[in-house]
């Protein structure tokens, strides 16, 4: 070999241990996280969601595609389906997994009890098992839980002042995706009594039942409609927000997108700011935290939104003072 050929060789080798080497070290610096939810993100709204989590990431450090693979999984509106997603994700070993319903938590708690496991506006975690207490979870789960049974009752109340005469309303949902609720479901009945509204329940747990579960609540003659804070409330507001229209139904729901998708109004956290604060945990946790030290949080600021439009259509008359309590009035 002449002493050209060998620096060329030389060089070569030189340059394919330097790319080694950095390949090493991006891969040892690649952080991996499981995503874990309901709704897919080619809906606008979910995609709207994640994307604020994606940023409150970016913000801390992450990029996806530069130091983070994010490996997402979705129901897709069928609870039945968590198990093997929640399967599959732990085999590919994410350093953290973030899941944004109850369902989905539960699979992943049965899946594994070393990963962390970061909730993201999850109902009640102490009554469905996942943790003995908010202030120490003890176990690989942390992160934002959130008080939607809680402002059951207030949702009821708004319903009422805003429709004074409302007197009969029908909640939809899937109470059964919603942990242990009989007392609170027997504190929920008291409270709307206490203002003169009967509650009656009607189970939503498939997009299959939603013909079924219509024509039951047409035969119930209600005022108004409360939706529940499961997620198939959410997977289903365009059609919700069609059937309350037509059959002229004041509805309250939980959450900002339902009110955009055509329902009166609705109350409750913001899901920006509870994706946001959940990856204030996984950043934590990717520095080291353990999940069983860090506090289960709870939403401190929740948002009273109106659509006029919808407001209109029903015939109703918005008072002046519930107006100026709203976050925000849709026109």
């Amino acid at each position: 070999m002449d002493r050209r050929t060998f620096i060329v060789t030389l060089a070569g080798v030189l340059l394919a241990e330097t790319r080694d080497d950095a390949d090493a070290q991006q891969t040892a610096g690649m952080r991996r996280i499981a995503f874990l939810g309901n709704v897919p993100i080619t809906d606008p709204a979910a995609a709207r969601i994640y994307e604020a989590f994606r940023l409150a990431l970016q913000e801390r450090g992450y990029v996806e595609g530069k130091n983070l693979v994010v490996e997402r999984r979705f129901a897709e509106g069928r609870d039945e389906r968590f198990p093997a997603l929640a399967a599959e994700l732990v085999r590919l070993k994410p350093d953290v997994i973030v899941t944004t319903t109850g369902p989905g938590t539960e699979a992943a708690k049965a899946a594994t009890s070393t990963i962390p496991i970061v909730i993201a506006g999850i109902s009640d975690p102490i009554g469905r098992g996942l943790v003995t207490s908010l202030a120490h979870p003890g176990r690989n789960i942390t992160g934002i839980a959130n008080l939607q049974l809680d402002l059951y009752s207030k949702r009821v109340e708004l319903l009422k002042s805003a429709i004074p005469k409302v007197a009969r309303v029908v909640s939809i949902g899937n109470t059964t995706s919603l942990g242990k609720i009989a007392a609170s479901q027997k504190a929920q009945d008291a409270d709307a009594k206490a203002v003169g509204v009967t509650l009656v329940r009607i189970e939503l747990n498939d997009p299959s039942e939603w013909r079924s579960v219509t024509e039951a609540i047409v035969r119930e003659r209600p005022d108004a409609l409360v939706l529940s804070p499961a997620p198939i409330t959410f997977n289903l507001r365009r059609e919700i927000a069609e059937f309350a229209t037509v059959q002229r139904l004041p509805t309250i729901g939980v959450n900002r997108d339902q009110v955009v998708a055509g329902i009166l109004m609705s109350y409750g956290s913001d899901s920006d700011d509870v994706l946001r604060e959940a990856a204030v945990y996984v950043d934590k946790i990717l520095k080291g935290a353990r999940p069983g030290d860090l506090p289960i949080e709870q939403p401190t600021k929740f948002r009273l939104v109106i659509n006029m439009k919808a407001a209109k259509a029903l015939g109703i008359t918005m008072s002046q003072s519930l107006l100026l309590r709203a976050d925000e009035v849709i026109q």
